[in-house]
């Protein structure tokens, strides 16, 4: 649909819709008003992560089973959010419950290596097409352990990202993640910013950060950087940015990416902790067919429990396989975590799984277009695997630049308090996605095209 055919949105009808919703969310979640002020009495801010703060409180949850949580006030919803497309099991899946069971009565911790681990191992390795494999809690750690096996292995300091991307929140990726439009920088000299207080200037500096979907752009940076004696050791990326909605890879670019970094000598690693196992069995390297030389996974692998992992070539781990890293962590490879993923593995996310998953949300995307054209809406729905969103922006989003002009964090916003009110629980941010589980339904998605319909309605009326 071209701009000149959109409907122009009066912006005060979206006040004024926002105000209606917000009222409504406040008026039906006192419980979570309470519980915020106890929490805000021993919790920084009422919450364990920054991430959770919501005005004038955020949701508390009580509990979920299968594609469906429920909040300290009863509210029952389809939770499309997933803990950040960690659950793409759903919740309180039988066969991980199970595992997690029958590997606490046998003992839940030794910082020893049990066969769950070796097992989960051999079948990642199977699934990403790498060699070797190390364990980690987190995405932060993952990312912040593989970087340091590519500095290692090339022997060089500075770091490249794409601007835009978040890779966790250890100091050297907390640099150019959400800044205003007019502090990015020229394409071929993009700012390296810190990410909020507290980093330190002299790791924002070895940061450099080139756009998403120009690989042109990347190799001139990283021939500059060379010039100047500090080479990037690696290229830490998302296949496809999942902090942005979702910008899918334009034909050809991770290609040129793979091309770009092998001939320059730098390290590639595919920031696989919000793809991974949510957009196919293999992750990216499956999907769009491009082998980076490492990865790093977490959120959806441990279905549910804290586990992170990083796989690599045997080139690039030959540094933890000779001790010149030391890869450590009290709970890597925690025996629940890896019962877990392991069950999680050979018995949840199969062939079939993924199968759904990819009807399902093609029936959601299509859903979400018909409704942006019936009412010419500004805006267009994309996603892979589990993955997608709706992108308010007129034009297509290809990278940070275009979706900071462009995207509209207000009818986001909006969105987000339409689905809240009626049944559908989903992350609040113009940055986010919806992640489907394998427990979700034909009727569970065409809910979420009626919210958004009801929503589309309203706007144009």
């Amino acid at each position: 649909m071209a701009v000149s055919d959109t409907v122009q949105i009066d912006r005060r009808r979206i006040a004024e819709l926002t105000a209606r919703e917000e009222q409504r969310l406040n008026e039906r979640t006192p419980g979570s008003g309470a519980m915020f002020r106890r929490a805000h009495a021993v919790l920084s801010g009422g919450v364990a992560s920054s991430y959770q703060l919501r005005e004038p409180w955020p949701i508390y949850l009580s509990h979920g089973e299968g594609p469906r949580v429920w909040d300290v006030d009863g509210n029952e919803m389809l939770d499309f959010h997933n803990g950040f497309g960690s659950m793409v099991q759903g919740h309180a899946h039988p066969a991980i419950g199970r595992a997690v069971t029958e590997r606490y009565a046998r003992g839940t911790h030794f910082a020893a290596p049990t066969e769950d681990g070796v097992a989960v191992a051999e079948e990642l390795a199977r699934r990403f097409r790498l060699p070797r494999w190390r364990y980690t809690n987190s995405g932060s750690e993952s990312t912040m352990d593989a970087i340091r096996i590519a500095r290692a292995y090339t022997g060089r300091d500075t770091v490249m990202k794409i601007f835009g991307s978040y890779h966790g929140h250890h100091d050297t990726v907390m640099v150019s993640i959400g800044v205003e439009y007019d502090k990015i920088g020229d394409r071929d000299n993009h700012a390296s910013l810190p990410y909020g207080a507290g980093i330190p200037q002299a790791v924002v500096d070895m940061t450099i950060p080139v756009p998403f979907n120009d690989a042109a752009a990347m190799e001139r940076r990283i021939e500059r950087l060379d010039a100047e004696g500090r080479k990037p050791s690696c290229v830490i990326m998302e296949a496809a940015m999942m902090n942005l909605g979702v910008v899918l890879p334009e034909p050809g670019y991770l290609e040129a990416v793979r091309e770009v970094t092998r001939r320059h000598g730098v390290v590639l690693i595919f920031d696989e902790v919000k793809t991974g196992l949510c957009i196919a069995a293999g992750g990216a390297t499956e999907r769009f067919g491009v082998v980076a030389d490492m990865v790093t996974l977490a959120k959806s692998l441990g279905g549910g429990l804290p586990t992170g992992a990083i796989g690599g070539s045997e080139e690039v781990m030959s540094v933890v396989e000779d001790g010149s890293v030391f890869q450590v962590g009290t709970y890597n490879g925690n025996p629940l975590g890896m019962a877990a993923a392991r069950a999680s593995l050979e018995q949840v996310l199969t062939p079939e799984a993924y199968a759904h998953l990819d009807r399902l949300n093609e029936r959601l995307l299509a859903g979400c277009e018909r409704v942006i054209a019936e009412h010419r809406l500004p805006g267009y729905a994309v996603g892979a695997g589990s993955k997608g969103c709706v992108t308010f922006s007129p034009t297509k989003i290809v990278d940070y630049e275009t979706f900071k002009a462009n995207q509209d964090a207000e009818l986001a916003e909006l969105a987000w308090l339409y689905n809240m009110n009626r049944g559908v629980f989903m992350t609040p941010g113009r940055e986010e996605e919806w992640t489907l589980s394998v427990t979700h339904s034909d009727a569970d998605v065409d809910h979420y095209v009626a919210v958004f319909r009801e929503m589309a309605a309203d706007l144009v009326a």
